[in-house]
């Protein structure tokens, strides 16, 4: 049997979308979670309003500009990250918690300087109270395991990194102790896509080129090389990983890693897609994988009700449970 005939008949045993309107779900403890936003503080704001250099927020005339090495500058709002506007937002949208990403775009992690952006970022949206949650984040220059216990033990939910830091073997091997301290912890791992490359283009570009093509480039690599090395380490990905897994068959003819779409340990946030792309996911990956993640202020939750009640309370409770659960 060759190796495309093998995974797919894998799929098909595995496909939980035969008998989806069917599924129960039971987690009545776990609020409906949002695990993908962003939210600047105000001691974030001001530090990078005070920066001399990308990444930095500028005042103009009209109103302040974001400025980032690789993409073109950009209006900045700072009302789009008002909390109690936000917060009003999510319970419109039935949400009850929200967890906060650091914006890796920015590049902040990489920074000589990243440490007081990123304390203010953390200390920042603890300080908010409920609903909201931080993911916490390193600086990667040299990355600290003991940084990942002090981050869970002042509350984060687990740890973010830009899908450039895990984007092939050396990079994987690089942060092997962090992410083992973060397995053993068995606190998740947040992958959201990291600073565009290339030259300055439309501010749609980077989000459809850098941005797919590095979470991808990240989802493969951690098949290929950071799965084996951290068997039970939880990981969820943002945007669907780029859609990934959608590529599972080619991967296969060309001999990768295709088992890595039954990974038990990893999740996908439908971020910044519609029904379609999370319909095609769920045939692949199954409704016990896919988070809800809205990306806000950035983009607004997907429209999930044509998948029917159960993706949905399966997508923001029963599966950001197993992502959450400690044991």
């Amino acid at each position: 049997m060759d190796r495309i005939t093998a995974w797919g008949q894998d799929l098909k045993r595995s496909d939980p979308t035969k008998s989806i309107d069917n599924m129960v779900y039971s987690h009545p403890g776990m609020p409906a979670t949002d695990l993908h936003q962003h939210l600047w503080p105000e001691p974030l704001l001001e530090l990078l309003a005070a920066r001399s250099e990308a990444p930095r927020l500028r005042r103009r005339a009209d109103g302040w500009e974001l400025e980032l090495a690789g993409e073109a500058r950009a209006p900045f709002e700072p009302r789009a990250h008002d909390p109690a506007a936000r917060a009003a937002l999510a319970r419109a949208d039935g949400v009850e918690r929200i967890l906060v990403a650091p914006s890796s775009p920015l590049g902040i992690e990489s920074l000589p300087d990243a440490q007081p952006l990123l304390d203010a970022f953390h200390a920042g949206v603890r300080a908010l109270g409920e609903p909201f949650a931080v993911w916490g984040s390193i600086a990667l220059t040299a990355p600290d395991p003991a940084a990942v216990d002090a981050l869970l033990d002042g509350g984060a939910a687990g740890l973010c990194l830009p899908a450039s830091a895990l984007a092939g073997p050396h990079e994987v091997d690089r942060l092997g102790p962090v992410l083992e301290r973060l397995e053993a912890s068995r606190a998740p791992l947040f992958v959201h896509p990291g600073p565009a490359t290339g030259a300055l283009s439309p501010a749609w570009w980077p989000a459809m080129t850098s941005y797919i093509a590095g979470m991808q480039a990240a989802w493969l690599a951690f098949a290929a090389w950071g799965r084996a090395a951290h068997p039970r380490l939880k990981v969820v990905w943002a945007m669907l990983a780029g859609g990934a897994p959608l590529h599972a068959e080619r991967l296969a003819a060309r001999g990768g890693p295709a088992g890595a779409v039954h990974d038990e340990h990893a999740w996908f946030d439908v971020s910044s897609y519609g029904p379609r792309a999370v319909d095609a996911m769920l045939r692949v990956i199954g409704v016990d994988r896919l988070v809800l993640g809205s990306d806000r202020p950035i983009a607004d939750p997907p429209a999930l009700g044509a998948l029917g009640p159960a993706v949905r309370h399966a997508v923001a409770h029963a599966n950001p449970a197993r992502v959450f659960a400690r044991d």
